[in-house]
C-alpha cells in the first residue's frame, strides 16, 4: 500500500479547505465567543481531515469505511454547529453557504469512497 496516499485525495485537499474557512470565519466572533462557540467547530472539522488520513492508512476497507463514516459524521456536525452560529446571528448568510457547499462536496466524496468499498 502506498504511504500517506491520502495526500493525493481530493475529499482530503476539500477537507483542509474546509478547515482553513471554519478558522477563518470563526476569528470574525467576537472575542469573548471565541473559545465556548468555535472549539467543537476546530475539532470536528480538524477531525474530518484527521479520519481521512487515518483510515486511509488501514489495510482492509472495512477498517477504512469506518474512519470515513467517522469523518462523514465529523462533517455533518461541523455544518450543524455552523448554522447554529448562522441562527444566533454570529455568521453570516454568505459564509454559511460556503461551508455548507464545501461540506456538501466532502458528503459526496466520502459516499462514493464508500460505494466502491461496498462492491
Amino acid at each position: 500500500m502506498k504511504k500517506f496516499r491520502f495526500l493525493e485525495w481530493q475529499v482530503y485537499g476539500d477537507a483542509q479547505k474546509l478547515f482553513s474557512l471554519i478558522l477563518e470565519i470563526t476569528k470574525k466572533l467576537p472575542r469573548e465567543f471565541r473559545f465556548e462557540l468555535t472549539s467543537q467547530l476546530i475539532r470536528s472539522s480538524f477531525s474530518i481531515i484527521l479520519n481521512i488520513a487515518e483510515g486511509s492508512g488501514k489495510i482492509s476497507d472495512k477498517e477504512l469505511n469506518r474512519f470515513l463514516d467517522i469523518a462523514l459524521g465529523s462533517t455533518y456536525e461541523t455544518v450543524a454547529g455552523m448554522d447554529t452560529l448562522r441562527i444566533s446571528g454570529f455568521v453570516d448568510e454568505d459564509d454559511f453557504n460556503k461551508i455548507k457547499a464545501l461540506a456538501g462536496a466532502i458528503c459526496d466524496q466520502l459516499g462514493g469512497f464508500k460505494k466502491v468499498m461496498d462492491k
